[in-house]
């Protein structure tokens, strides 16, 4: 019985120094690639470093350059409003000047105020793009005075055209007249079209041709014709 613990004791004693040796070759060996696994995490770390660099790069280069388009766009406004502030003025200032002249010392005091208001609500249709009552891009908005005065492509500023509005410009107790009624209830009523309007000008001749070629030989409007054909043709040294 003491011969088998005596063997037995031998044997864990040479598992033990069988364990212990091979813990000590994977000591010593693993310890040659520490510096290995240490440069190893040292570079991972670096390039995650460096890729959260870059995002932060891209991203405060994004928002500068948002930055400087939001103000390059603010300044093309503030530019558009003054140049349009200074031709209402010019406009303005023309018209009462050609104003005076056109009347005599002895029109009546009533038709003078008259015709400043008539003046100013002219002016006023000019400026009221720039004014606070107007809530749409003043670059979208084209001046048509009759039978309209304003034509508003809402959204065309910015790429995308949302909808068209026509817009009348009153002052004070100003009225729409017969004409301004009959455009709204058209335009109400939905009664719009898009039309395309295809026109051939042949400048090598005296001919002017819209649509299908007619025959101008008897045709009412050949003088009309030809005369618009001698102004593009000057317009542009034809």
């Amino acid at each position: 019985m003491s011969i088998n613990l005596e063997t037995l004791l031998e044997i864990i004693i040479a598992i033990v120094i069988i364990i212990c040796v091979i813990l000590g070759y994977l000591y010593f060996h693993q310890k040659k690639r520490i510096p290995e696994i240490i440069e190893s995490a040292r570079l991972a770390w670096r390039e995650k470093e460096l890729d959260n660099l870059r995002k932060e790069q891209k991203e405060l280069a994004f928002n500068d350059s948002m930055t400087q388009l939001k103000s390059w766009r603010q300044q093309e406004l503030d530019l558009s409003k003054k140049q349009q502030l200074e031709t209402a003025r010019k406009e303005m200032t023309v018209q009462f000047e050609q104003w005076k002249l056109s009347y005599t010392k002895e029109m009546r005091q009533d038709a003078i105020q008259k015709s400043k208001s008539t003046i100013a609500g002219k002016v006023t249709e000019h400026f009221i793009p720039y004014l606070p009552e107007f809530t749409y891009n003043p670059k979208d908005a084209r001046f048509l005075g009759s039978p309209i005065d304003f034509i508003i492509f809402d959204g065309l500023d910015e790429g995308e055209l949302r909808r068209v509005i026509f817009a009348e410009i009153k002052t004070n107790t100003s009225k729409l007249s017969q004409r301004e009624r009959q455009l709204r209830d058209v335009v109400q009523a939905k009664k719009v079209e898009w039309v395309k309007i295809a026109t051939q000008i042949d400048l090598d001749s005296d001919k002017i041709y819209a649509g299908e070629t007619p025959n101008i030989e008897n045709d009412d409007n050949v003088v009309a014709r030809k005369a618009l054909l001698k102004i593009i043709r000057d317009r542009f040294s034809v």
